[in-house]
């Protein structure tokens, strides 16, 4: 995996030593600055050794996650002084206090609706992301996804998306072109490496629905007393810098559920490595169809957990939104 993101690390060096070349010809007394080309600089040495990406004390493979947190990275986990690992903790206290600070309200009411969600980090970060945002008219935008990659580079897309759904569904485009204008601004302002699955949508007090998959899992529709999945009309968020995704509408009626989750539920093993399934998950929800969202998905937890027999391995976020009148 370094090997294949060393040109993109390798043009971020560049640009960072040629901001810190321009800096200290203005500041020329400033240590940190200097100490900061220099590690630029051995950074690059290494590239050219190539011996970059590999811990300088134990020469194991430093994680992915870290170095395109930050391409300056020496040192494997395992390998950390004291004090790096103090600070890497006190980081990672401060990334899970903001994520849980941009989770929404759990256990929405509005007109017409029911939402629940769940959401469980496997460490103390994640990558998942889940969002409701008010609109017009008691209408309600929903979006769950899943960025690439894990720990806080993650958990940084995790909150990038946020932000930019937030701002896209303040000024009231249609769905098409706000998912349209995430990806834009996704692919523009991350690296080529990064991307993330997702699933946004939109629910009036009508029973209207409106809703836009990149590339993510499918959604489990009961409606009707059956179970549907409705696939993906589009590739993930931030693959091309101009990606058009199709919307689908629909009407749902009282007691119809949209069950949306991460790949925590429908790839999680149990102790012989077989996955808990999407027609497992499917047969789960239509015996559940009847519970409200809050129980649909405390009951899916319970399962998961049962299956697995052990902590999960993976972040696990799921979504319930069902039309009450």
């Amino acid at each position: 995996m370094v090997t294949a993101i060393q040109p993109l690390l390798r043009d971020q060096l560049i640009d960072r030593r040629q901001r810190l070349e321009a800096a200290t010809a203005t500041a020329p007394s400033e240590s940190e600055l200097m100490e900061l080309l220099e590690e630029v600089d051995a950074a690059l040495d290494r590239m050219d050794q190539g011996t970059y990406g590999l811990c300088v004390a134990c020469h194991d493979p430093i994680e992915t996650d870290r170095l395109l947190a930050d391409p300056l990275t020496r040192f494997c986990l395992g390998d950390l002084t004291p004090k790096q690992q103090h600070d890497l903790e006190d980081d990672l206290r401060l990334a899970a206090q903001i994520q849980e600070g941009l989770l929404p309200q759990n256990h929405k009411h509005i007109e017409g609706w029911q939402v629940a969600f769940h959401y469980q980090p496997a460490g103390m970060v994640s990558g998942d992301y889940c969002d409701f945002i008010d609109g017009d008219n008691n209408s309600i935008h929903f979006v769950l996804g899943d960025v690439s990659g894990k720990g806080v580079a993650a958990s940084m897309l995790m909150a990038h998306l946020h932000a930019m759904f937030r701002t896209l569904a303040s000024i009231k485009l249609p769905l098409g072109q706000m998912v349209e204008q995430a990806s834009r601004v996704f692919c523009e302002s991350t690296l080529p490496t990064q991307y993330a699955t997702l699933v946004c949508g939109r629910v009036d007090t009508d029973g209207s629905l409106e809703l836009c998959n990149a590339g993510h899992l499918p959604p489990l529709l009961v409606s009707n007393g059956k179970v549907n999945q409705l696939e993906a009309t589009g590739l993930p968020l931030g693959m091309f810098g101009s990606e058009s995704f199709q919307v689908t509408k629909l009407k749902l009626e009282p007691g119809d559920t949209l069950f949306l989750y991460t790949d925590g539920l429908s790839e999680c093993t149990d102790v012989d490595g077989s996955e808990f399934g999407l027609e497992r998950l499917s047969k789960l929800i239509d015996a559940s169809q009847s519970q409200s969202p809050n129980d649909l998905i405390n009951t899916c937890c319970d399962e998961v957990r049962k299956f697995a027999g052990k902590p999960p391995s993976d972040d696990l976020t799921l979504m319930a939104i069902r039309r009450t009148t």
